[in-house]
């Protein structure tokens, strides 16, 4: 499921503006320095579980419960630990707000995957329109 919840465009557009602590994290690219373009891809595991947490002022263990309701599903390093992209931090985000106003952790999972696949069918669908519109 977690595949399900990739390219949902209200949450990528609210990247930077979510989250300013973690420009601090986000070194410059040095020129001719090809690992650079990794601190800009949103898909990057850029954060250790620690730091994800106070981030998002949450603990790993809720972190760990994101995964096990499948809304997200970090990489490991080569250690074993857990890392976090930006995209999965503002998923983490999201489900945050949704406990604090009093939906369940497994049901705020499930709200936002299912915003997620509805974006992204409106998307598709409006792609199609427009094809279809271009049409001779």
């Amino acid at each position: 499921m977690a595949s399900t919840v990739r390219s949902s465009p209200t949450l990528r557009d609210t990247a930077d503006r979510a989250h300013p602590a973690e420009e601090a994290d986000r070194a410059p690219a040095a020129s001719g320095d090809s690992s650079g373009h990794r601190f800009d891809d949103e898909d990057y595991p850029a954060y250790s579980m620690g730091r994800a947490a106070e981030m998002l002022g949450v603990t790993p263990a809720f972190l760990r419960s994101l995964g096990a309701a499948k809304l997200i599903e970090p990489q490991r390093s080569d250690g074993g630990h857990r890392r976090y992209s930006r995209y999965q931090l503002r998923l983490a985000a999201r489900a945050r707000e949704l406990v604090d106003q009093g939906t369940a952790l497994e049901a705020a999972c499930r709200i936002i995957i299912l915003e997620d696949q509805l974006a992204e069918a409106l998307r598709i669908n409006a792609e199609l329109q427009h094809t279809r519109d271009q049409r001779p």
